[in-house]
């Protein structure tokens, strides 16, 4: 059985207010969806990766992979109109490439701050239970929202869990939710988790980390350069 990351790079970023995609900006002379390639580069259980990217960007990521000594690449295809269509685009890419009774283990690129232990954990909990949604618990009190914008609710947080990347399916099985959401008009999920869990399937928990953080905003590039240095001066204990 094989182990392949599906890297969902299709996003144009536009929060950031960047010119150039937010997956390629460059943090310490190092584009952010290098880290996170390498993150599943280095992983000895991972044996291929795919790339799902922005159109117009590929020649770049196949030049920064060469670069950065990715090895693991095996592919790069484009992005769909929206996020259950990329996706899409890499499983069967990866259908192409791979056994369906292999795993796909499909993460955001601009989570770069992925630990080894995190991947472990989402491949051991797929090979248990079918699949594996990593997830973080709630710390913080939630309130529920009325149409006021005011609340007289407060949600027990020990029910509510956060979900990270990666998610990891057997291939045939996410396969066949997504044929399954075809034929019932689901088009636009906004993860692979919702999609299952739309469809009345199970999803198993995995264990994340706090610091596996999305860069959604130039706030979160600060929040991940702390990050890098902290690694850094820990590596160097």
């Amino acid at each position: 059985m094989k182990r392949i990351a599906i890297i969902i790079a299709g996003g144009s970023g536009k929060r950031m207010g960047q010119d150039i995609p937010k997956q390629f900006i460059n943090v310490y002379d190092k584009p952010i969806i290098i880290y996170t390639l390498e993150a599943f580069q280095n992983h000895p259980s991972i044996d291929g990766i795919i790339v799902v990217c922005i159109n117009g960007w590929f020649e770049i990521l196949r030049s920064y992979a060469k670069q950065f000594n990715i090895t693991k690449l095996v592919s790069i295809v484009n992005g769909g109109e929206c996020g259950q269509e990329s996706i899409k685009n890499g499983l069967l890419e990866a259908k192409r490439l791979y056994s369906e009774d292999d795993i796909v283990l499909i993460h955001d690129a601009n989570r770069p701050m992925v630990t080894p232990e995190v991947i472990s954990d989402n491949i051991a909990t797929c090979e248990k239970c079918g699949n594996a949604v990593t997830v973080i618990p709630c710390t913080t009190v939630v309130l529920g929202k009325t149409d006021d914008n005011y609340s007289k609710e407060v949600i027990d947080r020990d029910k509510i869990y956060l979900t990270q990347t990666p998610h990891a399916f057997v291939l045939k099985d996410i396969l066949s939710a997504h044929e399954e959401a075809k034929q019932k008009g689901i088009t636009n999920t906004v993860a692979s988790c919702s999609l299952y869990i739309e469809l009345g399937r199970k999803v198993y928990y995995s264990t994340g980390d706090e610091t596996n953080i999305k860069l959604t905003t130039l706030g979160d590039i600060t929040i991940f350069k702390a990050l890098l240095n902290t690694k850094l001066m820990d590596w160097m204990k």
